[in-house]
């Protein structure tokens, strides 16, 4: 079975972003996201595999949602995204980290290691 990890970086402080709320959820064969885990970062901006994926995932399509918004109104008055959601495919059995890069207005993100 596959394993995930994330966290999230808040590139215009320049330091991890703390308290943002994460969501995992998995393709069904009906075409529906099905939700597999819900976790906060730590004071880190980490959420790691062992809360995202303790059971491990199995090969499919998942969908892992940044909820951005509050955490952006809190740490910066203000953002463009309320939420910055990362579709991706698991098709091996091995690691997966998925981190975001934020800011009020730019986001981006890549497979990590």
């Amino acid at each position: 079975m596959a394993s995930l990890s994330t966290h999230v970086l808040d590139t215009a402080l320049g330091r991890p972003a703390r308290g943002l709320g994460v969501t995992l959820e998995r393709l069904d064969p009906a075409g529906t996201f099905q939700e597999v885990a819900a976790a906060v970062t730590d004071d880190d901006g980490r959420v790691p595999k062992a809360t995202l994926s303790p059971d491990g995932l199995a090969r499919g399509t998942y969908r892992i949602t940044f909820s951005t918004g509050p955490y952006l109104q809190r740490e910066h008055g203000q953002g463009f995204y309320p939420y910055a959601p990362i579709v991706f495919d698991v098709t091996e059995d091995q690691h997966y980290h998925v981190p975001l890069l934020l800011s009020p207005y730019g986001l981006s993100t890549y497979r990590g290691s």
